[in-house]
């Protein structure tokens, strides 16, 4: 090997030698830096991802409260037209109760039309068929008369306790005030409960007889207006008490 090829050798292999040095360095170098990198990737991807879900719990939150709010206003307004609805019905029932209250205190001034003795079994408290016919004969002169009143007494025999004796009767006249509203349209605010109770017996409560007729509800076709037609009342039912 001549001088010059062995100079030429040393200095390539001089070169070779620093190159890797070279790459070593830069490899050492940069090494922490990628890891760092790829870590702070890896972290924005998963903060990236928290914020979404976060965004879309917060945006499924606000919907449900939306939601919520909506129907709590629909409710509300519900609310409303139901108060004003129930407004009205209490004014109109006042505007009855008055026009009652005026009738009743008046009630001197009305004459019985018609009446008719709806006779009940022994602790009943629904309407027997004899009872029905005979409220039907009292009704029959409703339309006919102008300005009526229907007045309706309830009452029931001597047996029993007091209280539980004023609960049947009421129930005796209730049946009675349904049977004409619903058969007859008769309004609420032209009924009037007079009496209840065991307090007024027609008959004595001493015999069996007695205590049937005892359980009857009176009902009275009243007419404040006088007329050639209306001057003698009419009686339903009077000569078929019913038995036990």
């Amino acid at each position: 090997m001549t001088r010059t090829s062995l100079a030429i050798f040393l200095a390539a292999s001089m070169m070779a030698t620093a190159g890797c040095a070279s790459k070593n360095y830069v490899k050492q170098q940069t090494t922490p830096l990628i890891n760092k990198t790829n870590e702070l990737d890896d972290l924005t991807a998963k903060n990236t991802k928290e914020i979404k879900d976060v965004d879309a719990r917060a945006q499924a939150g606000i919907q449900a409260v939306q939601a919520k709010a909506a129907d709590v206003d629909q409710k509300a307004q519900a609310a409303g037209q139901t108060a004003a609805s129930a407004q009205q019905t209490a004014d109109a029932a006042n505007t009855r109760v008055g026009v009652l209250t005026n009738t009743v205190a008046n009630l001197d001034n009305y004459h019985s039309v018609s009446e008719a003795s709806a006779k009940f079994g022994f602790n009943k408290d629904v309407l027997t068929p004899q009872a029905k016919e005979d409220l039907d004969k009292l009704a029959a002169g409703i339309a006919s008369t102008k300005g009526y009143l229907i007045t309706v007494e309830g009452g029931t025999d001597s047996t029993g306790p007091a209280d539980y004796n004023y609960d049947l009767s009421q129930r005796r006249a209730n049946a009675v005030i349904q049977y004409l509203a619903s058969k007859y349209s008769v309004p609420a605010h032209k009924i009037y409960i007079i009496g209840l109770g065991k307090d007024k017996p027609v008959e004595s409560n001493k015999t069996a007889q007695g205590r049937r007729e005892n359980r009857r509800v009176d009902v009275h076709l009243m007419s404040n207006t006088q007329g050639s037609d209306q001057s003698t009342p009419t009686t339903a039912g009077q000569s078929n008490p019913s038995s036990m």
